[in-house]
């Protein structure tokens, strides 16, 4: 029998340490980052205890009869650790639907972990919810990635677009401009899709502090001024491109590719993968093809971000 335990802040530094041990689990979990947005979820994260010992953890939260995990997240479900076993985390999603029947869910959404950020085999949670919870996939969306071990060369286009950018003379570095990005990212986003970026630049500075190592900014630049940049997240298995966005000289002038090179071909080549986010079209699960395009003409090629629901 599992403890189910509702998450409050005085247990903060027992989760931070699972989630730095876990198989699973990235710093997005640590909750440094999870709660900076504390006001726009009602927070409902679960901790699972097995004869007393802290056994997992499920960044979670609430909107009336729905239980989420967790849609403020790139993310959720499940985190384990190495000591996680298929008929015990059967027997936790038995208990855990126990649970939420007693809290009054009546509905379950439940993101996945994909597998290039699992740093051991960690899909137990898969097999249990689809065989005690009956759960049916509802959204996929697409992203792409680079399994550095196995890379595909540049399209020529890209290639050309690299060259270019070297014989103009941009030059690429991390920085800690996050101003002078936002207002390349911003503008792009409004005139291209008509929207904003997720985080606000006073967001994005704040997690920064919290995690210089797993949050990284590279610009592009010519004659001070910055043409292009990219916002990093890096976990132990994956550099993901949270942001990249280019301005229409920085577009013209190839200066994103300046950046993909940099980041995929030297500063983070060590790191198993490379992962470009997800393409969909205006929040649906149809891709948008010429973003795709561009990301596949790095060698990307596609991995899913799966979100599953069933009913308590």
């Amino acid at each position: 029998m599992f403890e189910i335990r509702r998450y409050t802040a005085e247990k903060e530094s027992e989760w931070n340490m699972f989630v730095a041990r876990s198989k699973n689990g990235t710093f997005l979990f640590n909750r440094g980052y999870m709660d900076y947005h504390s006001n726009r979820f009602n927070d409902h994260s679960l901790m699972f205890y097995l004869d007393g010992r802290l056994y997992a953890l499920m960044p979670a939260h609430e909107d009336g009869e729905l239980f989420c995990t967790h849609r403020g997240l790139t993310y959720g479900g499940l985190v384990m650790d190495s000591k996680t076993t298929a008929a015990q985390t059967v027997l936790l999603f038995r208990e855990l639907n126990d649970y939420l029947r007693h809290e009054g869910f009546c509905h379950v959404l439940y993101k996945c972990v994909p597998w290039i950020y699992h740093q051991m085999a960690a899909e137990e949670d898969l097999y249990a919810m689809t065989s005690v919870c009956n759960a049916r996939l509802v959204s996929r969306d697409l992203g792409i990635a680079i399994i550095q071990r196995n890379t595909i060369r540049w399209e020529r286009v890209r290639r050309r677009a690299l060259k270019r950018a070297q014989e103009t003379g941009i030059a690429v570095a991390r920085s800690n401009d996050y101003a002078g990005f936002w207002k390349v990212l911003t503008e792009n986003l409004a005139q291209k899709y008509d929207s904003k970026p997720v985080h606000t630049l006073q967001e994005i500075e704040l997690l920064n502090s919290r995690f210089p190592y797993n949050i990284v900014l590279y610009t592009a630049q010519k004659d001070g001024e910055i043409l292009a940049g990219m916002v990093l997240y890096v976990s132990n298995q994956v550099s993901r491109a949270q942001y990249s966005s280019a301005s229409p000289l920085g577009k013209q002038l190839g200066a994103i590719d300046c950046i993909y090179d940099q980041v995929i071909n030297h500063d983070y080549r060590d790191l198993p993968y490379f992962e470009f986010g997800t393409s969909a079209l205006n929040n649906s699960n149809a891709i948008n093809e010429s973003l795709i395009f561009q990301k596949e003409g790095f060698g990307g090629r596609g991995i899913c971000f799966d979100i599953y629901e069933w009913d308590i």
